[in-house]
């Protein structure tokens, strides 16, 4: 299972993340396979003041090195390695990067060095002519509903301000518009449990699903049975 999963913070994906790979691991032979998440600035792990510090260092870097090091990121998951197995996952890769980094970071708008929309179509091209299955999955969610989750707990070195929550939510759907990459579907969580998020993925990710996929289902002896019921 190859899928690139982007949309705006607050919309359910690491939740979803965690559900999918537990299911992957369950039905499909327990495959040494994890989500890359960690593309978003300052791609810090943990809490903590250390964490903390750490964080404002990466932070307080010149957009011109912010830029080389988000790039050196995003490039590096793009190698052959990774496709070697039937499992890459992401969370929001080079789509963050496009919809964040002319926002907050300083590098990367439209006519920029670098302009991050015109990059994300050529990692779009290099993606698909890499692994043609790969699938998109744009998580959304209303702003008022993202809101009320962002002051029911603020998530560590969580770079999005309350008030660009709408434009943010935009940019990540003109970045699944654009995107070159054609296996893809929507999962709007705004009135939906982890749970029922998690089943209408299963859902929409069956006809995606490689022969790699469902041999290896076939074998643990789940198949589709799971997906629907």
């Amino acid at each position: 299972m190859r899928v690139i999963l982007i949309g705006c913070e607050y919309t359910g994906k690491t939740t979803l993340a965690k559900n999918v790979l537990d299911w992957i691991k369950a039905n499909m032979g327990n495959p040494i396979c994890g989500w890359h998440d960690h593309f978003v600035l300052p791609f810090i792990e943990g809490t903590g003041p250390e964490a903390e510090a750490e964080a404002a260092q990466v932070l307080s870097l010149k957009p011109s090195l912010l830029e080389k090091y988000a790039r050196y990121m995003i490039h590096y998951h793009l190698g052959h390695s990774f496709y070697l197995d039937n499992h890459h996952l992401l969370v929001n890769w080079y789509y963050g990067d496009a919809v964040y980094a002319p926002l907050y970071y300083g590098y990367g708008g439209i006519g920029q060095y670098a302009d991050r929309r015109v990059m994300a179509r050529y990692y779009d091209a290099e993606v698909m002519r890499m692994a043609p299955d790969t699938v998109l999955v744009l998580t959304k969610a209303s702003a008022e509903v993202i809101r009320r989750r962002m002051q029911a707990g603020r998530h560590p070195h969580c770079i999005l301000k309350e008030q660009d929550v709408e434009l943010v939510l935009q940019r990540f759907e003109e970045e699944y518009n654009n995107s070159l990459i054609r296996r893809r579907f929507t999962l709007d969580t705004t009135e939906k449990t982890p749970e029922e998020t998690f089943r209408d993925f299963l859902r929409q990710m069956e006809p995606h699903l490689t022969p790699a996929d469902q041999q290896a289902l076939l074998v643990h002896g789940h198949l589709l049975k799971d997906i629907s019921g």
